[in-house]
């Protein structure tokens, strides 16, 4: 069973920088897309940023374009590297494997357990 695990979470104050990884188990995800996602309490997960297999396709949630950057390095890890954190950025991250394009959580699969980003102002 592939497992997939998050981690790089934390507080940060407003205009921050955190990186958040996403490491699999195993190299099955290698040729899928794959997305982070973001849930904050009492509202529904929403995509953030998506790249491709090989890296070359990226997409970005307008909400974040221009501050996060999303990559891949080999065949396991994704990364998310999110600057000039806001507040409103303040939510549990989760990465999840996908079909290309893919920006809505119910394409996706093989989901981890999320990693708590908290900006404070």
């Amino acid at each position: 069973q592939v497992q997939r695990v998050e981690s790089g979470g934390g507080l940060v104050q407003a205009g921050g920088s955190l990186r958040l990884s996403c490491v699999a188990s195993v190299r099955t995800f290698s040729s899928f897309s794959m997305g982070w996602f973001r849930q904050a309490p009492g509202k529904e997960r929403e995509f953030v940023a998506q790249i491709s297999w090989n890296g070359v396709n990226i997409y970005y949630a307008d909400s974040v374009q221009g501050r996060f950057t999303i990559s891949r390095d080999g065949t396991k890890t994704v990364h998310l590297q999110m600057n000039s954190l806001q507040p409103d950025d303040t939510a549990v991250y989760y990465c999840a494997a996908g079909p290309p394009g893919g920006k809505t959580p119910d394409e996706y699969g093989y989901w981890g357990q999320g990693t708590q980003v908290t900006v404070s102002s």
